[in-house]
């Protein structure tokens, strides 16, 4: 596989550690990466996001082989491992870090998202609003190596996913 044959998709969907695991294994993905990403501040640690005043969600980044796997087919995986109608909330973890987003690279990506969101939407498969955000990519800042790949490195598996 190609380097210049790669797309990457971004995801924020609570806690990265599960969000990481849900997508590593499937085909088509050739690497994932956690971090941050949509804040204010330069080169974020975890310490900071915590406070949940820097304005970061913690995401997970996929590069994938589009060939392989379609950003739509990432898409619904995304819509499927989480509650995308509670605000700044997933499961027992509260903070603006763990909102529902996903940050576009670029047009397609974008029309992708929205058509998703709103085929969603008119499903009435929530009776709540789904308040996940779609907006632009900005800075992926990595977060700290020990956050990589957390649940695999210690056999937990899944988690709740």
């Amino acid at each position: 596989m190609e380097k210049d044959k790669t797309e990457i998709a971004t995801f924020g969907a609570g806690c990265f550690w599960g969000v990481e695991e849900a997508f590593r294994m499937l085909p088509g993905v050739i690497e994932t990466a956690v971090g941050y990403m949509g804040g204010h501040s330069d080169n974020p640690t975890y310490e900071d996001v915590c406070t949940d005043k820097t304005g970061y969600a913690e995401v997970m980044q996929i590069t994938y082989d589009p060939i392989e796997i379609s950003y739509e087919e990432l898409l619904a995986k995304f819509w499927k491992i989480h509650d995308p109608t509670t605000p700044n909330r997933q499961g027992p973890d509260v903070g603006s870090q763990y909102r529902s987003v996903i940050f576009f690279h670029g047009p397609g990506q974008e029309r992708l998202a929205r058509a998703s969101k709103e085929k969603l939407e008119q499903s009435g498969a929530y009776r709540r609003p789904i308040v996940t955000e779609i907006v632009a990519a900005g800075e992926f800042y990595r977060a700290e190596e020990y956050h990589q790949k957390y649940l695999m490195k210690r056999g937990i598996g899944s988690c709740h996913i």
